[in-house]
């Protein structure tokens, strides 16, 4: 009995020594528990944020897509493409599959990047004593490479095991031959200029944020599964350049620069009634026979335009009334002395009429007529270019545009002469486009229109904004001044300075400019040769210039003869290849026809991991924007997409490779 007294006293008191021992535990956690209240209520929690936490951590920029930029009938100019930046992280690694798979690791390095295998062992042996956890490895791969060195080994255990760490981000590509970067332009690091730089606003996304984690005094490494926010990817942005008329523009003005061997040349070409620019080229030489679009000159260029200005100056004489169809002019010999200054014709002179004026590009004529007029009030001269806007700085969404200049009464450079040499355009510098603009005018019955440079803009398959032509002059001049200069600028290519490209197949107004360039420089005397001017004159479609700047003069330098084939060309091209002449009723039959003809580019989208139809897309548009989305693709031929693998409604993975036939 003693015995088993004795065991329930022992059990009883383990029992005690247990439960005392509990509360025990029990209430000094609750101490605790209370004295980190008390802690945590009078600590700087803004310190320790500064302390732990914003030296461990930080929240990066996740870069947003930048919108693509297309031609206006959807074929891409500027496109946003992913590319992958591959680190290493070896403290993620383990050991024994490291030491098990290098060998083979660096086997598949070597073949891929061309570089021995003993290269990469010791860069990677190095790193993985070290613990890197964030080695860059390469950077720059496109998807199919991306796809390709994932699968090598240890690479193909992933992030937490293989410890590989992928980077994706985006690069700026153009995706065209026939526009170069010199009017696409860019927008980064600072530098601002042609397209990219003018739509950024709309090409731009919103960035998003992740956070990073600190794990050596310079690196930081991303935590993919913590993103703060989302990018929001930019607009796509539609210009008004048609890739057709760009293609001959270009094609007809290089062919000029290599024939004379020209310094650089620039041609625009403006749809009439809507102030749109279809093509815009800018070549500059960089070696014997090779052009570049490096620089836009049509915008940025203020030169003293010669000739084709002398539609400026005898339009305003032509709207005030002060000469009309029967005015003669007697031009005399082929120079005239006025306010000491010796001005010069290179044809007979003669009794002209306005239009001969014009016709043969007569400094005398277009002087005479200006000076005998003006002189004593020039304000009434300068009012007629003040309210065409040759004053004004032009507003267009494209950077770097110039200003123009000009002599005025209110220059000290001012002389009786001055306005003289205004007739036949000297004494002013004027861009390329404002030339245009004011051409474009003319053939559009007097309506001066804005410069557009924008189609449209889209977001996510929505029409943001649809451009409308802008009226910047809605009467340049009266109805008969602006037919009589029609005329005299037809007159011109029938029967004057250009008849070289007179054709009876189509009818163009136009005027040939020679202007001479850095004349007041010792050396040779450089020119620029131009030709402006619209066509079909009597019912114009398109407004075009063409600049060669500084031929060859043992080659020649008149515009009739360097800058006039290049206009030629680019209007028998674009006419004749323009449908005409469609009768009323016939285009409302077939309305629905043609617009099935002309619908721009859809955008291409994979939802649900279904295929979608690509049958009848172009290829050029295509192919870019599946590899964006991240599939490989591989194609033959060129063109429209004739079939497609895998077929439409199929589910397709990430890693599917696309397989499409295409055939013009």
């Amino acid at each position: 009995m003693v015995k088993k007294g004795n065991e329930f006293n022992e059990q009883r008191s383990k029992m005690l020594f247990w439960g005392y021992a509990f509360v025990g535990v029990v209430f000094l956690t609750f101490v605790a528990f209370f004295l980190k209240i008390i802690v945590l209520q009078n600590t700087n929690v803004e310190e320790y944020k500064n302390n732990i936490i914003d030296k461990n951590y930080r929240e990066a920029t996740l870069k947003a897509a930048r919108g693509n930029l297309f031609a206006s009938d959807g074929t891409i100019l500027a496109t946003t493409v992913m590319r992958y930046d591959i680190y290493l992280d070896f403290k993620s690694m383990r050991d024994t599959l490291y030491q098990n798979n290098i060998g083979n690791l660096t086997d598949s390095l070597s073949a891929m990047f061309g570089k021995p295998r003993s290269y990469f062992r010791q860069r990677l042996d190095t790193q993985n004593k070290k613990n890197n956890q964030y080695y860059m490895l390469v950077k720059g791969l496109d998807f199919d490479e991306y796809d390709r060195i994932r699968k090598f080994p240890i690479f193909n255990r992933g992030k937490n095991k293989g410890g590989f760490i992928v980077e994706r981000r985006y690069k700026r590509e153009i995706s065209t031959a026939q526009i170069g970067p010199g009017t696409i332009g860019i927008d980064r690091d600072g530098l601002k200029s042609g397209f990219e730089a003018a739509f950024s606003k709309y090409l731009t996304g919103v960035d998003g944020t992740r956070l990073e984690q600190k794990i050596t005094p310079t690196q930081w490494k991303p935590i993919d599964y913590w993103k703060v926010k989302e990018p929001v990817d930019g607009m796509d942005v539609y210009t008004t350049l048609d890739l057709r008329i760009q293609d001959i523009a270009h094609s007809a003005l290089e062919k000029q620069l290599v024939n004379y061997d020209a310094d650089h040349g620039s041609v625009i070409v403006m749809e009439t009634q809507t102030g749109k620019v279809r093509a815009m080229v800018n070549l500059r030489r960089t070696e014997p026979g090779v052009y570049v679009d490096a620089y836009n000159y049509a915008i940025k260029d203020a030169t003293e335009p010669g000739s084709i200005f002398k539609t400026v100056s005898i339009l305003a004489a032509m709207d005030d009334g002060f000469v009309d169809e029967n005015t003669k002019v007697d031009i005399g010999g082929i120079a005239w002395n006025y306010a000491g200054q010796r001005i010069t014709d290179s044809h007979s002179g003669g009794t002209y009429d306005i239009s001969d004026i014009m016709a043969q590009s007569s400094n005398i004529g277009a002087a005479k007529v200006v000076t005998s007029h003006y002189a004593d009030n020039p304000k009434i001269f300068f009012d007629h270019l003040k309210k065409w806007k040759l004053f004004d700085k032009m507003e267009i969404e494209l950077p770097g545009i110039t200003s123009p200049r000009m002599v005025t009464p209110d220059n000290k450079k001012w002389n009786r002469a001055t306005l003289a040499s205004i007739s036949y355009g000297y004494a002013t510098n004027i861009n390329q486009l404002q030339m245009t603009t004011f051409y474009n005018g003319i053939a559009n019955k007097g309506k001066m229109l804005k410069p557009q440079f924008i189609d449209k803009i889209m977001k996510d398959g929505e029409i943001i904004y649809d451009a409308k032509p802008e009226v910047m002059v809605r009467k340049m001049a009266s109805d008969k001044a602006i037919q009589m200069m029609t005329n005299a600028l037809t007159k011109a290519v029938e029967k004057g300075t250009a008849k070289s490209i007179y054709t009876p197949n189509l009818k163009i107004a136009g005027k040939t400019g020679t202007a001479r360039f850095e004349y007041w420089k010792p050396g040779p005397m450089k020119y620029i040769a131009s030709f402006a001017g619209f066509f079909p004159a009597d019912n114009p479609k398109y407004t075009c210039i063409v600049y060669v700047n500084q031929p060859d003069n043992s080659k020649g330098f008149y515009g009739a003869r360097v800058a006039a084939p290049a206009f030629k060309e680019i209007a028998g091209k674009i006419f004749l290849k323009t449908p005409l002449n469609v009768e009323k009723d016939k285009h409302i039959e077939h309305k629905r026809d043609l617009d099935k003809l002309i619908k721009v580019a859809k955008k291409v989208r994979v939802e649900n991991h279904t295929m979608p139809n690509l049958v009848g897309m172009m290829g050029q548009n295509v192919i870019p924007q599946l590899e964006n989305l991240g599939y490989r693709v591989e194609y033959k031929g060129s063109g429209k997409v004739l079939e497609q693998f895998p077929l439409h409604g199929a589910v397709i993975g990430k890693n599917q490779k696309i397989y499409l036939n295409l055939q013009n």
